[in-house]
């Protein structure tokens, strides 16, 4: 039976970042597990659902994004035995280990929203959160002159979820350049009690949805879509709402850890890694660790966190090793919201929701053309020539 160093479970910006980062700290044994499928900047996918991105600009081969030096262990998790430090996989085989990290990402819940997967299979639901779908998100979004249009941001939590705003503000800012945006009557669902729950930034989406016409239902999450009604129900704290005659339905499904993780799974249904969230460190599981969407960190997953996420992890594997105190991570997280199709603003906070620049040299959570440019066209090459082979921290 083989036995690893560092055992990461994930081929996602988690797994690899860090799997790079302890390669260039000097650890010599870091094993990836991560089954052979495209990787993908998942950031861009809200890019090809407005209809500035291709799929083939933000997907690499497993094969290619594997930090040099490590191993790669091309199978999937199935379970994991803390007692003997070993880790089963998919094919029979079991990989030992000295300190195992989880990263193996969230899993789409689409049976936790009666209807969606059928709506989906035929097609007039959708989402840009699911690869597979967003070039069809886009498709949609092109071919749409009027009717009745769902957007929702998904409840926590969930692999970036607020950037779901995205493909609502780049379809209508399209559709008022093309002079149909009157002729559709757009709604956004939303889980908070104000667009996003960040009151830093949600005074101006609020406004720009206002501009754009949009129908905003707050406090809400859609419960049920009817394929044959065609129908979508909305669930709140109070009341039920049933929107009718709806043309196209993207359904960010909910999203939850993997069932294999199990025991190590925080008690809240979320499946989440029980980890404090300030060190990453298993809450009662030595050797253990856990970073990005998968961890229950008590912040809003995000990939411009791993940043900071894979930092901390990386130094208190050293640390814990050689008895000393454990760094803790802040909780820093970032949203990228376009308002339209040439700007885009920040929300970086905190834990606590509260406002956390990392510049105070301009203000990033005011909508910019630069900010998109970025957003848009440097971070998928930062991603892939720096964060990916270890080379950015903070």
């Amino acid at each position: 039976m083989a036995r690893h160093d560092v055992l990461i479970v994930g081929g996602g910006n988690a797994g690899i970042s860090l799997a790079a980062r302890l390669r260039r700290l000097g650890a010599r044994d870091v094993a990836v597990v991560s089954p052979d499928r495209p990787h993908l900047f998942r950031p861009t996918l809200n890019y090809v659902a407005g209809g500035q991105a291709t799929m083939s600009e933000l997907t690499r081969s497993a094969a290619s994004v594997v930090p040099r030096g490590c191993t790669w262990v091309d199978d999937r998790a199935v379970a994991v035995h803390t007692h003997e430090r070993e880790l089963e996989l998919a094919g029979g085989a079991r990989v030992g280990y000295r300190d195992l990290v989880l990263a193996p990402g969230l899993e789409e819940d689409l049976d936790a929203v009666t209807g969606l997967a059928e709506a989906m299979e035929a097609g007039w639901a959708r989402s840009a959160h699911v690869h597979t779908q967003a070039s069809a998100v886009w498709e949609a979004v092109d071919g749409m002159s009027r009717g009745r249009v769902v957007f929702t941001l998904p409840p926590e939590p969930s692999p970036c979820g607020g950037t779901a705003l995205k493909p609502l503000f780049l379809a209508a800012d399209l559709w008022q350049q093309r002079g149909v945006l009157t002729h559709i009557d757009v709604h956004l669902v939303t889980p908070y009690a104000d667009v996003l729950g960040l009151p830093f930034v949600d005074h101006r989406l609020r406004a720009q949805l206002q501009r754009l016409g949009v129908t905003v239902h707050h406090g809400a999450r859609v419960t049920a879509v009817d394929h044959g009604a065609r129908t979508v129900t909305l669930g709140g704290a109070t009341e039920t709402t049933v929107l009718d005659q709806v043309d196209h339905a993207f359904v960010v499904p909910p999203y939850r850890g993997p069932g294999w993780l199990g025991p190590l799974s925080a008690d809240d249904g979320t499946g989440q890694v029980d980890v404090d969230p300030g060190t990453m460190a298993h809450k009662d599981v030595a050797g253990v660790w856990s970073l990005g969407d998968v961890a229950a960190l008590g912040t809003r997953p995000s990939g411009g966190a791993l940043r900071r996420q894979v930092e901390v992890l990386a130094d208190n594997i050293r640390r814990s090793r050689l008895g000393e105190p454990l760094r803790a991570y802040d909780g820093y997280t970032i949203i990228p919201v376009t308002v339209d199709r040439r700007r885009l603003l920040l929300a970086e906070f905190d834990r606590n929701g509260s406002q956390a620049p990392t510049t105070s040299l301009v203000d990033l959570a005011v909508p910019r053309r630069a900010l998109w440019l970025f957003d848009r066209y440097l971070e998928p090459q930062i991603y892939f020539r720096a964060l990916l082979r270890g080379r950015l921290v903070p």
